[in-house]
């Protein structure tokens, strides 16, 4: 029985002690995720089953792009007005570029992945590479701050579209930090790599390690040779103990961590090395660029399961199948 005193003062024996507080289990629990937030939303992986995805429709504003951009120094079309750029001498084809996407989509489902699809972005050009505006781990999303101008925006789409979805959003790059979702890779579930490159910088590596450090996940810094942006240009995971890998634009000390990490490093035909830009959606099975097809049959000899997928079009602007899609789930 609590007692109030004469004075006026607070009982005693406070409410506040029979209704909490309770810290654990954690945030990313997973019953305590599918009891207040509905599922086991994130992933603590790239190989475990896929099972929903996030995609956008290739802009319309690529149809702005016209040939009489072309820039022989940068041996591609360029907006003078940094908006776009598009590897190659010709205009894109856009019948092209849906008909790859859409066909991207049906392999998803054909899967029996989940997909939703972000609101076109007709002044985005990029905004078809969802990778890279957020990032997912065990319990929700982190959301990323990309470093171009002409990508600032994308961020704030799709954080009202998971946000709508139900799902949590654990931080967002701020400051001065620079992070996209395709330098982000995790190797286990208590290691990841972030990629450092002219896109994605210290500070941006900083913040994420601080979102990552209470669900026990270590973060290594890789350095990035030259003007490659992203970690998943150069190395894409295909299965626990399995990765594909341009192993000439790694350092040698992320290739030696691989190897004692038990990681077999398999790496594509000289002449497909965009091959890496791929997607597993379960252990040695992928989605895969279908002009790659030296580089499935190395791939085949491992054990690894090929779905090609029609993609040489979109990747004129700049990205592949994996920076195409950003895992909402998978099964961890």
């Amino acid at each position: 029985m609590s007692v109030i005193a004469d004075d006026g003062a607070q009982p005693e024996y406070h409410y506040h002690k029979l209704v909490g507080p309770e810290p654990k289990p954690a945030f990313h629990d997973p019953a305590e995720l599918e009891r207040y937030w509905g599922r086991r939303w994130g992933a603590a992986d790239e190989v475990s089953p896929l099972r929903t995805v996030l995609v956008r429709r290739p802009s319309s504003g690529l149809a702005a792009i016209t040939a009489d951009a072309w820039d022989p120094g940068a041996g591609a079309l360029v907006d003078p007005g940094r908006r776009w750029y598009w590897r190659g001498d010709k205009a894109p084809n856009m019948q092209l570029v849906m008909e790859q996407h859409a066909a991207l989509v049906s392999a998803l489902r054909a899967e029996d992945v989940e997909v939703v699809e972000a609101p076109e972005l007709p002044d985005h050009t990029k905004s078809v590479f969802t990778r890279d505006p957020m990032l997912t781990v065990p319990g929700g999303a982190v959301i990323t701050r990309l470093a171009p101008r002409m990508r600032r925006g994308e961020e704030a789409s799709v954080t009202r579209t998971v946000a709508a979805l139900g799902m949590p959003v654990l931080g967002t790059i701020t400051g001065e930090g620079l992070a996209e979702g395709g330098t982000f890779v995790k190797l286990r579930r208590d290691l990841a790599v972030f990629g450092v490159s002219i896109r994605c910088n210290p500070e941006g590596a900083r913040q994420l390690a601080g979102f990552l450090e209470p669900l026990g996940i270590e973060l290594v810094t890789v350095p990035l040779p030259g003007y490659a942006i992203h970690v998943d240009g150069q190395f894409h995971m295909m299965d626990e103990d399995l990765a594909l890998a341009n192993t000439h634009r790694l350092p040698y000390e992320f290739l030696t961590r691989l190897e004692s990490l038990g990681i077999k490093v398999i790496s594509p035909h000289p002449d497909e090395q965009l091959a890496c830009n791929s997607l597993t959606v379960r252990p040695r099975r992928l989605l895969f660029p279908a002009h790659c097809v030296r580089t499935a049959d190395r791939l085949a000899a491992e054990g690894v399961d090929i779905v090609p997928v029609p993609y040489d079009e979109i990747l004129k602007n700049g990205g592949g199948i994996h920076c195409s899609t950003m895992e909402l789930v998978r099964d961890w």
